[in-house]
């Protein structure tokens, strides 16, 4: 799973792999550690909100997908899944959850072996 965090917006790329281990257990995580000791931690998990929600604690970003949409955005050709979240201050919160597709332009040291296929391929 990949993740790309711009100003007020947070974005989940998952591979096939991902998407299917999604859908059998309701999350899906990964790990990045820093040194010392510190990991920063993002994860996909199925909520119990109506809409996407994300949160942020303890060195961890969780986005929440509601059950039915996580269902079925697993099981379809629907490609990703977004949602803006209002802030109190205006600082709205965009959330987006998609497939990964393969790259059409290989890059090194790139592997997207599991990506999904690219549509224009």
């Amino acid at each position: 799973m990949k993740i790309r965090i711009k100003g007020n917006s947070v974005r989940l790329r998952l591979t096939q792999t991902e998407v299917q281990t999604f859908a059998d257990t309701g999350r899906v995580e990964e790990k990045t550690h820093f040194a010392p000791a510190k990991i920063f931690t993002y994860r996909l998990k199925v909520g119990t909100q109506s809409d996407l929600a994300a949160d942020f604690s303890e060195d961890t970003i969780t986005v929440f997908v509601p059950k039915a949409a996580a269902k079925n955005w697993a099981k379809s050709e629907a490609i990703s899944l977004s949602h803006t979240v209002a802030a109190a201050d205006g600082n709205d919160l965009r959330i987006l959850v998609e497939k990964d597709f393969s790259c059409l332009v290989k890059r090194e040291g790139e592997d997207d072996a599991d990506a999904f296929p690219h549509p224009k391929v």
